[in-house]
This record gives C-alpha cells, structure tokens and sequence, in this order.
C-alpha cells in the first residue's frame, strides 16, 4: 500500500531540524584560516584602540590656546621645531606658539591638544600661519574611542568575514578559538545517474545534484565526502548509507524519497530506527524532502529533481549545519522586492521560485530566473535569490511586492520570519 504523508509548513519543518541540532564544539586554529569560520569565543579588546591619542591627518600639532584670536585679518604664525611620522615620538614637548610638524597616525606629542590640517595653513620659512582658532581635542583621535579595554566587540557565534579578521589581528588573536566544521556526506541514489564524463544513453540522465550539493557545501566553507551513486538497490543503498553514517556527522542523499516502487530511502530509515521529523512538507518544489535522525546524525533526504534538491538543501540542510557550528545567523537573508514579471501559477503550497534579484535607485526588483519545475537546471544556474509565494494565491502581476530569500550572501539573518 502507497504510504500517505501528511505536509507540514515550512516554518514548522524548518523549527523541528533546528530543534534537534546539537553543537560539534570548538577548537583552537591560526588566524591566517579564519575567515569563513564561526567565531567560538566573544572576541574582546585587550587595550584601548587607539592605544594613544594620535592625528587623523597629516599636519601640524599645536596648543590650542596658542590660536585664540586667529582670523583672516589676524593670521597667527607658528615656529615648527620637530618632525614626526607614525610609530614615532615627539623629542620634546611644545612651548607657546611652536608646532610639530605630524603625519597621520602619528602620537600627539605632549602639552599638543590640536591638530591643524595641511592645507589650512599657510607655509612660512619657520613655519605657518593659520586664520582661525582651534578648541581642545580638534582634530584629535582620542585614545579608546574606537574601543576600550576589556569591551566585548563581537559575540561568540558571529561569521568571520574579512572586518573581524582587521579586528582580531589588531588585538593580537594569533590564534582563534572556532565552531568545529560538520563532516558531510553526500550520496546520490538513481538507477538513471551517469557520472559526469559518460556519454548520454537512452533513459540516462548525468548526476548533477552530488555536484551540486558539493558546491553549496562549499559557498558555506565546508569540505564534503563523496559516496558516490547507487542504483536503486535496497541493500545496497543500507549498506553505504550505514558506512557514511559512521564517517560523518550529516549525511544528504539525493532521490529516493518519494513512494514509488523504487524510492528506498524510506525503508532503510525504517531499518536504521531512525526518527523521521518529517516526510512531506507544504512546499513547491520539494515537498517529499524528508529529514531523519539516526541516534544523533541528520540524514537529510533531498529530491533527486534539481531544483527541488537545491532548495531543499537551502531551506534545511543549510541552517542546521550552521547551528551545529553555533552560528547565531543560520537562515537565509530576508528582503523585499517589486515582482518584474507576472507569475500567474497557482500556489497550493508554498512556492519558492529561482529568480533573478536586482537592486537599483528605484528599488529592489525580482524575477524568475526562466523554467522553474522541479527539475529544471538552468534557472539555478542564472538565479541569485528565491521568490516565496505563500499558498493558498493563484498567481502574482508584475509590480507586486514580494518576499526574497537572497542567496550567496556571506551571512545570514537570525531568525526565519516566512
């Protein structure tokens, strides 16, 4: 007898994979191959930045009081008695009306309390004039006003991009404690699966979504183990998926996870004792994706049609693996966007549509990125985002406002508001 699965909403699937995630832990690395990782510690300033107080600019450091009364009829002369560049200190301090001669970046020298810009003076042979008066602290960057000693600038959980990598090397993080990368594995199941460089046969079709998952695996930072392909053979397919589960911490299989006489995924989560979260999901394409626990170890069960596999592995796969490295931005980035083109389709379930987002100064515009069934290909190719139509709508006219899941961002949002 065909079993019967009864769908579930997306936001509800999505809550019971990140209910069950457990965390890898952390380990200590070099900060040459930090960036892409999760940061497993709060990163927290060791000193003040500035450690000093220094000239944003090149010019000339000056006691303020020394300017009092400066105008254009009253230009006030300067005698400048020292010359010093960054990493550099002031021989002597300053006495009234002398000024030293400083280039960005450089300490203010003592008894100095303001900088004057190059080109507000005007150049004599002892030194300068200046027009105007000058206040305590013009021009000065004070020390700790970017950060102070022992503040707490970035939470443990936080992407590391490139800024947070400036961070850490100014504070002399050498090493970084990070989130622990999840081993995956990936195994596409499909008597109809040639490998890549064989030739099209009748009934054949290449083996695009192991590729696939490997590369979005890889937009993430994470290495992944090919089990290669399988025919549609029960015990065959138990058995590798048996020595993935005891080489990785996630596995995703492609195909297999529908009820036809051949889709085996099922009945070897049956044999492992695996929890099944959920079968059928309220979603076009992908809504046989099926996501399973064996003892502790996701198996992720994606459709063996393209583009119902790299959705499903966005909308699920993607979020967990995050939060197994505890990320605390694990869902896809949200936005809004005016529709380019109708999409007249009716939307029983949820629909998530490759597209094709644009931002301009009239504002954001979306539109599909071509042929969108479930096992399309091209449209993931030229797309950079996905449209999601809520169910129960029978199609969209150019010009409406719409929700965007925006794709190959570095980081993402902390909630899931869909």
């Amino acid at each position: 007898m065909m079993e019967m699965r009864k769908p579930i909403a997306v936001s509800e699937a999505i809550q019971r994979v990140i209910d069950r995630v457990q965390p890898l832990g952390s380990e200590k690395i070099a900060l040459a191959e930090a960036y892409g990782r999760i940061l497993a510690e709060p990163i927290i300033a060791k000193h003040d930045v500035p450690p000093f107080d220094k000239s944003p600019y090149d010019g000339f450091a000056i006691r303020s009081e020394d300017s009092l009364g400066a105008s254009g009829e009253n230009r006030i002369a300067f005698t400048v008695i020292d010359h010093i560049g960054a990493g550099q200190l002031a021989k002597r301090s300053l006495a009234k009306s002398e000024a030293i001669r400083i280039m960005t970046g450089a300490p203010i020298p003592d008894n100095a309390d303001a900088v004057v810009m190059l080109e507000q003076t005007v150049e004599t042979e002892t030194g300068f004039t200046l027009r105007k008066p000058f206040i305590a602290n013009e021009n000065i960057s004070a020390q700790g006003e970017d950060a102070k000693k022992g503040e707490e600038l970035i939470q443990s959980g936080t992407f590391i991009h490139p800024g947070t990598i400036a961070l850490l090397a100014t504070f002399g993080y050498a090493e970084v404690i990070v989130a622990k990368k999840p081993i995956v594995g990936i195994l596409s199941t499909g008597t109809e699966l040639l490998d890549v460089q064989e030739e099209l046969v009748p009934g054949k079709i290449r083996n695009s979504n192991g590729p696939m998952i490997a590369a979005q695996l890889a937009r993430m930072g994470l290495d992944s183990k090919s089990y290669g392909m399988l025919a549609d053979d029960l015990d065959a397919c138990t058995a590798t998926v048996k020595q993935a589960l005891r080489e990785t911490d996630v596995l995703i299989t492609t195909g297999g996870v529908s009820v036809g006489d051949f889709d085996y995924l099922p009945a070897i989560y049956e044999r492992l004792g695996a929890d099944v979260l959920f079968n059928k999901v309220a979603m076009r394409p992908g809504s046989v994706t099926t996501v399973a626990l064996a003892d502790k170890q996701f198996l992720f069960g994606l459709s063996g049609n393209p583009s119902a596999c790299f959705t499903g592995f966005e909308l699920f796969a993607r979020p967990v693996l995050l939060k197994m490295m505890e990320s605390e931005k694990v869902y896809l980035p949200y936005a809004k966007a005016v529709l380019g083109e109708d999409f007249k389709k009716a939307n029983p379930f949820t629909r998530f549509i490759r597209a094709i987002y644009e931002s301009t100064p009239a504002g954001a515009t979306v539109r599909p990125a071509g042929f969108n069934k479930s096992g399309a290909v091209s449209s993931i190719a030229r797309g950079n985002a996905i449209i999601v139509l809520p169910g129960g709508t029978r199609g969209y006219e150019t010009g409406t406002e719409v929700d965007v899941l925006l794709l190959c961002m570095e980081e993402g949002d902390a909630t899931w508001v869909l």
